[in-house]
């Protein structure tokens, strides 16, 4: 059998377009035999075209639907439980005394009186935590208002009222009056590792359902690492694009699970975006509804990790002279605080909370923030090369200072 030149081609363009989908095959294709003339069969291994172009393998339990990828199977499954948050506040005008004098006014151009107050809207993102109309957002979505618009994908509105805001996490939780509502399915934040996909849904600058993805490019971020000292979590970092409009929408793993709340926290973040994990976002979502309000354990000190560089910077800078090159060094004690009236001081190196070896600074701040207000907490610590333990009983968050 013989085909000619134009024939053959045909087919291989034929066979590159229909290669098998998820797997690679042992296929046959004809290779031209120039001096004979003639078509030889020769067995060949030919990827289909999605491994061609390196995409990823279909996660187990995705859709095995060839014009489909789990991408898109995530999004049909959580993106009707993705909601637009509307909220409109009150604002102050702050401006000087002397805008309101006559002849200033008249040298501007206006005879009018500059009004004390202004209404501010801004649109953010949100998700539905169960049928009867929970639902999770950022703090800083809702700030300074107690009732906003909440409106779901098929179109719907209803008004919602915002049962509790915890500035110092930047969660918030809202109820609407509904049921039946499409809920998202909560995933696990704490097993996270960098290179795994991430799908971000919600409203960026006013653009309704939007979805990018990216991976997860780092974890455990900590809020001073982020440039956000007033927050008290340790961030998802991930390249997924996440801008104002995103805040409160869910960022997912490649089963479509939440893993985190996005936050568009940093105006300058070029390429980055970050996410409070979702374990953090749905024990704090726990206690607003319970209680309307959280209250965060708070030791009083500054910490850092220790290691080479960071110990020779602070026996240069300091008048302390550490030696260990690993752990976690206490270098500032808030006078007045649980810790200072406890006897803990700058330059003791925290080994253990609890009888549980410590090791970074963000271990801390976890063990801290999962004890309780006034529940004791045993810190074992090495001071000049020597071990004590103190007992220290945290207290409530200064919440006023983040102001």
């Amino acid at each position: 059998m013989s085909l000619s030149l134009k024939s053959l081609t045909t087919a291989l363009i034929l066979l590159a377009i229909g290669g098998g989908a998820g797997w690679w095959g042992s296929q046959y294709f004809s290779m031209y035999n120039r001096s004979s003339k003639e078509l030889s069969t020769v067995p060949v291994i030919v990827p289909p075209l999605s491994e061609q172009l390196l995409m990823p393998e279909t996660p187990t339990g995705a859709s095995g639907n060839s014009d489909r990828n789990f991408i898109a199977s995530a999004v049909e499954k959580v993106g009707p439980a993705v909601v637009r948050i509307n909220a409109t506040r009150k604002v102050t005008n702050r401006l000087p005394q002397a805008f309101n004098n006559p002849l200033l006014r008249r040298f501007f151009g206006s005879e009018q009186e500059i009004p004390e107050e202004r209404i501010e809207r801004g649109t953010g993102s949100g998700f539905i935590l169960s049928q009867d109309g929970r639902v999770l957002t950022n703090a800083h979505v809702v700030a300074e208002t107690n009732t906003v618009q909440v409106t779901l994908k098929d179109g719907r509105s209803f008004e919602g009222k915002v049962v509790g805001t915890d500035a110092v996490t930047d969660v918030a939780v809202v109820k609407i009056k509904a049921n039946n509502l499409p809920a998202v399915k909560l995933g696990n934040s704490r097993n996270l590792s960098p290179g795994q996909w991430a799908i971000a849904i919600g409203n960026p600058l006013g653009l309704d359902n939007t979805v990018t993805v990216g991976i997860i490019s780092a974890t455990d971020r900590s809020s001073a690492q982020v440039g956000v000292p007033d927050k008290r979590v340790n961030f998802i970092q991930t390249d997924a694009a996440i801008n104002p409009g995103n805040s409160g929408g869910p960022l997912l793993n490649a089963e479509g699970e939440v893993i985190g709340v996005n936050t568009a926290i940093r105006s300058d973040a070029q390429g980055l975006g970050f996410a409070i994990p979702i374990d953090t976002a749905a024990r704090i979502a726990n206690k607003l509804f319970t209680k309307g309000s959280v209250d965060h354990p708070f030791l009083g000190i500054q910490m850092v990790d220790l290691t080479p560089a960071t110990k020779e910077d602070i026996n240069q800078e300091t008048s302390l002279n550490i030696q260990q090159e690993r752990g976690v060094l206490i270098v500032r004690v808030i006078r007045r605080s649980p810790s200072h009236r406890a006897g803990l001081r700058e330059g003791d190196i925290i080994q253990r909370i609890d009888g549980r070896h410590i090791r970074k600074a963000s271990e801390v701040q976890e063990r801290v923030e999962s004890s309780e207000v006034g529940a004791l907490l045993s810190i074992e610590v090495n001071r000049n090369g020597k071990v004590e333990t103190f007992r220290v009983a945290p207290e409530a968050f200064p919440v006023e200072e983040l102001g």
